[in-house]
This record gives C-alpha cells, structure tokens and sequence, in this order.
C-alpha cells in the first residue's frame, strides 16, 4: 500500500529514514528559493548589502546537499531499496544536484548585484528581470511542491512554463543587445545583466529537471529528451 507516494513498510525507522530526507529536501528547497528571491531583489533594487549576503550564505546549501547525498548512500547500503523506493532515492539525489546549482546561480546573480554600475537607463529592464526571476522562483517552489505531493500532473504544468521562461529571456536580450549597440559606456553593466539573465533562464531549466524526476517518480519512466506530446501521453494518459 502507497502512501504519499512511498511504500509504507513493516519496519517504522525505515519509513522515518525516507520521510525525513523527502522532508530535507524541501528544507533545502525552501533556502533555494529564499537565496534567489534575495538576489533578484539585490539586482532590481541595487541592494549590494543584501547581494553580498546572498554570496555569503551559498555555504548553507552546499552543506545541505552533502548532509542530503550522504543520508541517501546510507539508506542505499542499509536498506537496499526496491521499486518506488530506489525510484525516490534516485530522485532525491538528483534534485538536490539542480537546487544546489540553482544556488549556484543565485550566488552568481548576487555577485554581479554587487558590482553592478546600475543607470536611470536600465530601470525598465531591471523591472523585466526582476518579473523573469519571480517567475522562475514561482517554478522551482511549484517543482517543489509537485515533489511534495508527488502529483506528476502539477510537475508537467510546471514543465511548460519553461517556454514561457524562454520567451522572457529572449525579450531581455535583445533589449540589452540594443543598449550596447546605443551607447558603448554601458557595456560593463549591460554584461553583468546578461550573465545575471542567463542563470535565470538557466535556473528555469533546472526547475524542469526537477519536475522530470517527479515524473519519473509517479510514473516510473524517464520522459527526459522527448516531447511535450509524450510526456503528456505518459502523464495524461492522453493527448491534448
């Protein structure tokens, strides 16, 4: 008999083992998405105290992860995982792998906040990206939550906010693209947002990692590298 998506066993210190790693998990991933709420907020608002912060505390996830990873390896050596179990343990390793890089990125944002040479001139693009970074932390906390809930149905509806994601990032480039052609003294700045709108794009794609691995979960099928008709197959049971 499953429950929230986990097999419930005789033994109740295996139950706690698994439950309380799918707990860290989303302790984990709820600093992810306080790391990169704070740095799109530093960028937008030039808030170098609170960017530096975000740099400072990138150790905190890192260590999250270790902790994570090495509790997996031992339930792994302990308790020799089968069917939705394995699946959850391999999940779990992978999802803290994108929210860690995903910190990663955070870090990264933080640190072009804090030297970032902001003019009158960037405020309606910094606004823009500071819309494309809620809607990517909007993500990764439904990718989340999807996970909480093992509901492969809200991971694929997360799944397809991806192009909306891609849509953004392109508009921001093309803007900033045009800054730099404008006026040559903008460079600088204008590189630090390019490489600040990058890692947003590229937090989006981890985000759909992420609802990959529920899906993956529920289903037990890999429905990486295919296409958003298949998933829906897998996923719906039908086409759309």
């Amino acid at each position: 008999m499953d429950i929230d998506g986990i097999s419930h066993h005789i033994s109740r210190q295996y139950n706690e083992e698994l439950e309380e790693v799918r707990n860290k998990v989303l302790q984990m991933g709820g600093l992810v998405e306080q790391q990169l709420a704070n740095a799109v907020k530093a960028l937008e608002e030039d808030d170098a105290e609170l960017a530096e912060a975000v740099v400072m505390t990138d150790y905190k996830i890192n260590a999250m992860e270790v902790d994570i990873d090495e509790e997996c390896v031992q339930i792994l050596a302990r308790r020799h995982p089968a069917a939705s179990d394995l699946r959850l343990i391999m999940t779990v390793i992978k999802t803290i792998t994108d929210l860690e890089r995903i910190g990663d990125e955070a870090e990264r944002i933080g640190r072009m906040a804090m030297k970032l040479d902001k003019t009158e001139k960037l405020n309606s693009t910094l606004a823009a990206i500071g819309h494309m970074g809620n809607h990517v932390r909007v993500m990764v906390h439904d990718a989340l939550d999807a996970f909480a809930r093992t509901d492969a149905e809200s991971a694929l509806k997360v799944w397809r906010e991806d192009k909306r994601v891609d849509k953004e990032y392109e508009g921001i480039m093309r803007q900033l693209m045009t800054f730099m052609m404008e006026d040559a003294r903008s460079i600088p700045a204008i590189l630090d947002l390019l490489w600040s709108v990058r890692s947003l794009e590229r937090i989006g794609d981890r985000a759909t990692n992420i609802c990959e691995y529920v899906m993956y979960l529920v289903k037990g099928k890999d429905v990486r590298h295919t296409s958003i008709e298949h998933m829906e197959l897998e996923i719906l049971g039908k086409k759309e």
